[in-house]
């Protein structure tokens, strides 16, 4: 008996461990809960736009989520960080969720380049075989033209830059 009480109260701990570790959520939009982080796997359940969900885990783009009974993963941009209602600004408040450090079920998102370094870049050398090879990628207007159609694309008339203003004049001291 005492065992079993035991067994009962470490149970209880972990399931209320669990609970606090659980970020409270708010859905932005009317959306499915997958049962793997994946937009191909089964549909657990759905949620609407409002609903309050607890963040339990992030995989890449998804969100691990409770929504009532429901367990299952949910596109990231799909939920807000945080209590309250919808009252935010939209986009802001997506970003602010996925970039805030505060709360480890948010995400920090960095931009940038890979391959890419100074040295690399201060080594590069005129490469005319690879000129070459992109000239070999020219099609033709017709060509473009033909492309634009059967994609349903329309022609657009984008004005040209201006043309840019020449450098001032050079002093007379810098001729001498």
């Amino acid at each position: 008996m005492k065992r079993t009480l035991i067994s009962a109260a470490t149970l209880l701990l972990c399931v209320s461990a669990a609970a606090a570790l659980a970020a409270p959520g708010t859905v932005l939009r009317d959306e499915k809960i997958y049962g793997q982080p994946s937009s191909s796997a089964a549909v657990a359940g759905s949620v609407a736009k409002g609903a309050s969900v607890n963040i339990l885990a992030k995989e890449g783009g998804w969100l691990r989520v409770t929504a009532g009974k429901t367990t299952g993963w949910i596109r990231l941009l799909s939920v807000r960080a945080g209590e309250g209602s919808l009252g935010g600004t939209g986009v802001g408040d997506v970003v602010g969720a996925a970039t805030t450090r505060s709360d480890p079920s948010r995400v920090v998102a960095v931009a940038g380049l890979r391959g890419l370094n100074d040295e690399e870049l201060k080594q590069a050398k005129f490469n005319a075989g690879e000129l070459a090879q992109l000239d070999t990628w020219v099609v033709t207007v017709s060509q473009a033209k033909t492309f634009a159609s059967q994609a349903s694309l329309a022609a657009v008339s984008v004005p040209a830059l201006p043309e840019p203003k020449p450098a001032k004049a050079p002093s007379s001291w810098e001729s001498n």
